[in-house]
Order: structure tokens, then sequence, then C-alpha cells
């Protein structure tokens, strides 16, 4: 099997981290080799944070390389157009519809770009998902990650039930079902 590459974007606070905790540990617990890699820009300040997932019989390094993302999940919309050019050809890109302006948007010192979803689309297979709204909708605004990775999920090769052990094992416990909730729901998005 070639090394599966999965990118991970969002800006701090977005449960970036968590998300790729969960992936690593589906693709550990499934046999494979697996490296993880967190970049953090100012992630306490509502930065740019991107994490790489590499799994597979045996992964040399954690970085990807540009045009090398197999799926890309981003939990803002700026911060996929941002990641784009990493998604290979026939990549994914899962992606919550969220506008959140970054600090050189808010001081007037650039413009939040328009027509990013309809930029995404044309450059590759894209989902977009609600999964804020969603989260909210399930009473539980703070799973949303958890929903992008669920759509994520079909365009991997494990098994949902799978998913639903590592998140039980992974999010804290009292978390536990609303984050099962928020993987259903984002399952069952196309």
């Amino acid at each position: 099997m070639a090394t599966t590459n999965i990118m991970i974007v969002g800006v701090g606070g977005q449960g970036t981290l968590l998300t790729s905790r969960i992936l690593g540990k589906m693709a550990t617990n499934a046999g494979f080799d697996v490296k993880l890699s967190e970049v953090h820009g100012m992630a306490q300040r509502g930065g740019s944070v991107v994490t790489y997932v590499r799994y597979g019989e045996k992964v040399a390094e954690p970085i990807v390389e540009e045009g090398q993302v197999d799926v890309l999940i981003a939990f803002e919309k700026l911060e996929a157009l941002r990641y784009l050019h990493f998604v290979k050809k026939d990549g994914v890109i899962i992606v919550n519809d969220l506008r959140m302006d970054p600090i050189t948007v808010v001081t007037g010192q650039a413009t939040y770009p328009e027509n990013i979803l309809e930029t995404l689309k044309a450059a590759r297979n894209t989902l977009v998902v609600d999964a804020t709204n969603k989260s909210k909708e399930i009473g539980s605004p703070r799973s949303f990650n958890v929903i992008v990775l669920g759509a994520a999920a079909k365009h991997m090769s494990f098994a949902k039930e799978d998913w639903i052990k590592v998140i039980e094992s992974t999010v804290p416990p009292k978390t536990v079902a609303k984050n099962i909730e928020a993987f259903e729901a984002g399952y069952a998005m196309e």
C-alpha cells in the first residue's frame, strides 16, 4: 500500500490537534506505520494550525510535499484555499463552510477572498459541510471538528465502527456521546 497523506488545517482552538490524534490512533490501530507532524502558527491568536498525518506500510518522514495530499480536512474555508496546492489532482477536500477573518483582515491590511468554495470546487473534488451549524443543532458547538472528520472518514479505508471505538478512547469521557453523535452526523453528509 502506498502512503496515505492527510492534512488537517484550521485556526487555533478549532480542534485540529485532537482530530489529528484521532486519525493517528485510527491508522495505528489498523496496523500502519504512522507519522504525525504539527505546524503551529499563532495558534493562540487564531492563527493557522496545520497537522499532517501520514500512514502506510513504512512512512519515512512526517512532512507532506505540495501536490501529495490525498485528503485535506479544513475547519475554515480560507485555510482550505491557503493549502489547496498541497492536494493531489485526484485528492479530496472536506471543508467546513465557516469564515473566520484573520487578523490581517480584521485590521484592514487584507481583504477576505471572494468565492472561496467555488474556487475549491473548480480545482478539486470538494465536499462542503456546514459543521458549525450542525454542531449547534446537536447541542455541542465545540464538536464541529468531529463532524468534519466524520464527513472525511468516508474517503479513507477504515470501518465506521473502528472510528467510533477510537473516538470513545480519545476524547474526554464526558464528551464521548456528543462526539459520537457529531461523527455520525458528519458521516451521513454527502
